[in-house]
């Protein structure tokens, strides 16, 4: 027996530094959502959405681009059907990311840990923990998550609170923000790789042309995205497939 509790509390203590390692690896992540989730809750606020609509979403959702396209959609009064196959097509790399993870985890790992590291996967959470030598302990991911969904929602909140306080020509200023992210987040890959570059030109192009025809321009925003992210990404893996690297 004495045993016993000696292992659980190794066990405890183990799990312990594991979470401490995830937030202190966690920090560099934290700023960056600051600032991209400060932009996040001006887009929010000039959406019509309050502080507290606005926090709640980021703490829920925990996905930058999902969440920008929400609060679009929500703007040009998308049918609910309309955001929800939105957010499950742009939010679907995170199905083959959290399938990645599980291959790193005990296969002994309770399911209801497996939910929670579900919910706390994105991008940067993802590649962090891949990255983490040997087997993945699930309180590594839950340090992670503590750190950057807090900043995230911390970050959305002011971001919100400044939309009530800030001037309008300020705000304004603000969100254009959101824009320059974009183009810092395409430009760095597009500029390495022609294809790449190609495809983020006839998405701009496709979409204007959908603004710009009689019929198209009808199209809600919501449907305008769900056909351009399909048809563009489909056509663009079916010509361009990635190869996979041979090299050891």
């Amino acid at each position: 027996m004495e045993a016993k509790f000696l292992e659980r509390d190794l066990e405890v203590k183990s799990n312990r530094m594991e979470w401490f390692e995830g937030v202190k690896d966690g920090i560099p992540l934290a700023l960056g959502y600051i600032a991209v989730a400060f932009t996040f809750g001006i887009a929010a606020f000039q959406a019509g959405l309050s502080v507290f609509q606005s926090s709640v979403i980021s703490a829920t959702n925990f996905t930058s681009a999902g969440q920008f396209a929400g609060v679009t959609l929500i703007v040009s009064t998308a049918t609910l059907f309309e955001v929800a196959l939105t957010q499950f097509i742009i939010n679907a790399r995170y199905f083959l990311m959290s399938a990645a993870l599980s291959q790193k985890i005990d296969p002994k790992t309770p399911f209801w840990q497996r939910i929670i590291m579900g919910f706390g996967i994105s991008d940067e959470v993802f590649a962090v923990s891949l990255a983490r030598k040997g087997k993945l302990n699930p309180f590594y991911t839950y340090g992670l998550m503590t750190i950057t969904i807090s900043s995230w929602v911390f970050g959305t909140f002011l971001g919100a609170i400044s939309g009530n306080i800030l001037p309008d020509q300020v705000i304004r200023a603000l969100s254009l923000a959101l824009y320059a992210m974009l183009i810092s987040i395409i430009i760095p890959p597009a500029k390495r790789n022609k294809i790449l570059m190609s495809v983020i030109m006839i998405s701009m192009l496709s979409s204007f042309i959908f603004d710009m025809l009689p019929v198209l321009s009808t199209t809600s925003s919501g449907l305008k995205i769900i056909i351009l992210t399909v048809l563009i990404s489909g056509l663009a893996a079916l010509f361009f497939p990635v190869k996979e690297d041979t090299n050891e």
